[in-house]
């Protein structure tokens, strides 16, 4: 199954590499966009919950790589303002 990483930039101007276990992520974020940070945690929920469900699909259990990034994502936005921006620097690989 192809894995990706996704670069973010967080308010504060410090940086994340944040790995997904499926380029599902690509459906959720897009390189180069700005999202307030609860929406960008709803987004990589999301992307993180389909990850997951897919290695559930092939492998026959959950990812806990996926629930580890989403878990990850969450701790770190706590510490802004939900309508902080976070920047998507890139995604690897690209589509």
């Amino acid at each position: 199954m192809p894995e990706a990483t996704f670069r973010v930039r967080w308010p504060d101007g410090s940086t994340d590499a944040c790995y997904s276990p499926s380029l599902v992520v690509h459906d959720h974020l897009a390189p180069g966009a700005e999202y307030p940070v609860a929406d960008f945690t709803s987004r990589v929920d999301a992307a993180m919950d389909e990850a997951s469900e897919r290695v559930r699909a092939k492998y026959g259990m959950a990812c806990t790589s996926a629930a580890a990034t989403a878990a990850g994502v969450r701790s770190r936005a706590s510490s802004f303002s939900a309508d902080g921006l976070v920047r998507v620097l890139s995604i690897e690989p690209p589509l």
